[in-house]
């Protein structure tokens, strides 16, 4: 999801009303369905638009300038815009336009070795902080700057990208929302009726650009912007959403791809795409919540918040009952929380400020945990982003794939992983909700496989990962010939490249510098544990 630390990105349950975190997961639509397997070209319409995309954008390349003042990206970083048909189908219709931004590689000419194109994940997240890795000089991108000019872009409907919406930011971040676990029939009914609107605004709001917003056409976008950046072929690091941006990419343009590294992966099984791929995050989810509760206990020195996985646990429903009737500071109530808290279950850099955070309101100072949790309604930059954020994970997540219309689906499903799995599931579902009366046509996702051309795939993942399950790491692995896999046992933080591991940083870099992968799969230690 997020790259070197990946950042949260608080979403909203804008649909359901329990503020949560986008999920890192994200969609696919349809494959060409002769389209030659070396090029993702063949006789499909859409694989014939993105040729002529390519084409064109190959002829253009990118006018590159220093990034406008508000981008927040300093010199030398540079910014650009690639142009793409809003629908391949139709090459030579309407045209928006992708913001991309680079820094060239920090090494010699003769150590030059292209373009690496960065996706954080989402579907939402922004890759444009991808170049400051190198402004900032993170250690553990160093070696892979020498040899690369880092490439970030806002895929379509994000940030600078052509942005939707799907409500008015400061409605979407108002808090505080319902409790999303529901105590009632009636809970549910409010909760539909959100979930509802939510989709009904998206259409009337961004309407046009919905049938277009898959992940298949994100993956043509890429390849256009690798054709606008003079690339033969494309050297590619995704993460969370961003892998399935990957394998989706991989399926279509096999002879396109020439090094690509995939970290903390969605699940490609078009069973998975995303329904399924959802509950499956609710129970990994709840697995890593209890490891972050073990940590917790085993430092009660430090946050005295109990010293058994029980006793923490009896806090948080403490502050959860509480929050539920009054909310704390008249804005945090449960879903509040929750969008707080799960930071905790995704990354391991969140362990001991949450922590900290949860202390502090349980020795009696409720401030930090407002200030921690409830929206800042003066932001309004930062609450368009988290709309616009949360407006395109739901775009590209209903888009790619049919979901359940049948309320008694959903209802079944949750309310049987909720009794084992409460801590994310029922805010995850009523985030997804609005899949379920989505106005624009649902694709069927791509079937992710190996094609001619395609070289090894480098696949990085933690055992314990809450938001992208281990078991999709395995599935791309089988389904992607001649791939490796290294696993990062007894982890679970959520975007395992950017973090420092001896195992894990030096066999990144030999691919990426070398093309060449371990003989067979390899399992690593952990990275180190959080401090308290």
């Amino acid at each position: 999801m997020r790259g070197s630390r990946p950042k949260k990105r608080v979403a909203a349950l804008g649909s359901a009303g329990a503020l949560v975190t986008a999920t890192l997961i994200a969609g696919a639509v349809a494959a060409p369905a002769n389209a030659s397997a070396g090029s993702g070209y063949g006789q499909d319409r859409e694989a014939r638009g993105a040729a002529i995309a390519a084409a064109r954008a190959a002829k253009a390349g990118i006018d590159w300038q220093d990034c406008p003042a508000d981008w927040n990206l300093a010199k030398p970083i540079q910014c650009g815009y690639v142009t793409v048909p809003l629908d391949y189908a139709k090459p030579y219709g309407k045209q928006i336009k992708l913001a991309v931004d680079r820094i060239g590689n920090t090494g010699t000419k003769a150590e030059r070795q292209g373009a690496l194109v960065y996706n954080p994940g989402g579907p939402g997240g922004s890759g444009l902080r991808f170049p400051a890795r190198v402004t900032s000089k993170n250690a553990v991108w160093a070696n892979a700057a020498k040899a690369y000019d880092f490439v970030g872009f806002d895929p379509r409907g994000v940030g600078k990208s052509a942005p939707i919406s799907c409500v008015d930011p400061q409605e979407f971040v108002k808090a505080p929302k319902a409790d999303p676990v529901p105590d009632s029939e009636a809970d549910k009914l409010a909760q539909r009726k959100l979930a509802r609107e939510y989709a009904e605004g998206c259409q009337e709001r961004s309407g046009a650009m919905l049938p277009h917003m898959t992940t298949p056409n994100t993956a043509r976008d890429l390849d256009v912007i690798r054709a606008a950046l003079g690339e033969k072929k494309l050297n590619f690091l995704g993460v969370s959403y961003g892998t399935y941006l990957g394998a989706v990419y991989g399926t279509l343009f096999p002879g396109h791809v020439r090094r690509m590294v995939v970290d903390s992966v969605v699940n490609p099984s078009r069973d998975k795409i995303w329904y399924q791929a959802n509950l499956d995050q609710d129970v990994a989810f709840e697995g890593r919540w209890k490891d972050w509760q073990d940590w917790v206990a085993k430092n009660d020195a430090t946050y005295h918040l109990g010293t058994t996985r029980a006793a923490v646990q009896a806090k948080w429903l403490e502050l959860r009952a509480t929050a539920k009737k009054n909310p704390i500071g008249g804005v945090v109530g449960p879903a509040e929380l929750i969008s707080f808290f799960q930071s905790a279950p995704y990354y391991d850099s969140a362990w001991a400020s949450t922590a900290s955070v949860f202390s502090k309101y349980v020795a009696g100072d409720t401030q930090a945990l407002v200030d921690a949790a409830a929206p800042d309604l003066s932001d309004t930059a930062g609450n368009a982003s988290s709309e616009n954020g949360n407006a395109v994970y739901t775009a590209v997540e209903c888009a790619d794939a049919k979901w359940p219309t049948s309320w008694r689906t959903w209802d079944r499903d949750n309310t049987r992983l909720h009794k084992d799995h409460p801590f994310m599931t029922w805010a995850n579902a009523w985030m997804n909700l609005p899949c379920a009366t989505w106005p624009a046509k649902q694709q069927t996702p791509v079937n992710v496989k190996t094609g001619k051309g395609l070289p090894g795939v480098l696949i990085v993942q933690s055992e314990r990962d809450a938001a992208t399950p281990y078991e999709g790491a395995v599935e791309l692995h089988k389904r992607f010939k001649g791939s490796r896999l290294i696993t990062e046992k007894d982890a679970g933080s959520h975007g395992v490249t950017g973090l420092v591991n001896p195992c894990i940083n030096p066999r990144v870099d030999s691919y990426l510098l070398t093309g060449k992968l371990d003989g067979a799969d390899v399992t690593c230690a952990p990275h180190a544990t959080p401090k308290p």
